[in-house]
């Protein structure tokens, strides 16, 4: 009786280990993985318009734009005014578990020549050059 125990006791631990193991959340994302965007616009009309992009094809555009970044670390990042847009990216690592969400906040240049992007969680900043810009501001702000 008592190696039929062990046993058990040995048989449980081993399956919670490999189950534990098999479903732990990657600490980097493939941009493959971005299935969705929400996006709440900030505007001096609207302080409060929600969107969602999930549409494929503008779904791979900002694949595009958000694999380029080139994250400049250990940033305390502040703006002199709101962001334009709060975006949250969704993350599907595995259809059986729930989706990993990233935040970003983002600011338009009056020029349109760049856009900064914050990542609050890794104080972290990035410049987008003019036409990641125009790619980004067509499909967030002209949904």
């Amino acid at each position: 009786m008592k190696k039929l125990m062990i046993m058990l006791l040995l048989n449980t631990i081993v399956l919670t280990t490999i189950v534990g193991c098999a479903t732990k959340v990657p600490k980097e994302f493939d941009w493959s993985q971005l299935t969705r965007v929400d996006v709440q616009i900030f505007t001096e009309e609207n302080n409060d318009n929600e969107i969602i992009i999930a549409e494929e094809e503008k779904i791979k555009s900002l694949r595009e734009v958000f694999a380029k970044i080139k994250w400049e670390e250990n940033v305390k990042a502040e703006m002199d005014r709101k962001e334009d847009v709060n975006a949250t990216l969704f993350f599907t690592f595995d259809k059986n578990m729930p989706e990993r969400l990233f935040e970003y906040f983002i600011w338009f240049n009056h020029d349109d020549i760049s856009t900064t992007i914050i990542d609050k969680e890794k104080n972290a900043l990035e410049t987008l050059n003019k036409d990641d810009t125009k790619t980004l501001k067509d499909i967030v702000l002209h949904n």
